[in-house]
């Protein structure tokens, strides 16, 4: 259970790192999205800090996406935040298990 609870948080960790450095970077296809769902290019920085800080566990950022891409009604995106939720979930959970 140790093991799977340490793969499953470098995971979420790996991805939440990624996320934040798209955010930081900010590539055509991101400013794209921002747009779609009426979101403003400044908030940019502070999404991509809220992405870092998920890379050490935090969850709330992904309930807030979740709850953005569902008021905008853009159901088809609906599985990304929705990943990143479940995999720091999974390592809360694991890191439960664990202790």
């Amino acid at each position: 259970m140790f093991t799977a609870y340490v793969i499953v948080t470098v995971l979420t960790a790996a991805a939440n790192t990624y996320a934040a450095i798209v955010d930081f970077r900010r590539p055509q296809w991101v400013l794209d999205n921002m747009t779609k769902w009426g979101g403003s290019y400044s908030w940019l920085f502070e999404l991509g800090a809220l992405k870092a800080a998920g890379a050490v566990g935090l969850a709330l950022f992904f309930v807030g996406a979740i709850t953005v891409v569902v008021r905008a009604r853009w159901y088809s995106h609906l599985s990304w935040p929705t990943t990143y939720l479940l995999l720091a979930i999974g390592s809360l959970a694991l890191r439960l298990a664990v202790s």
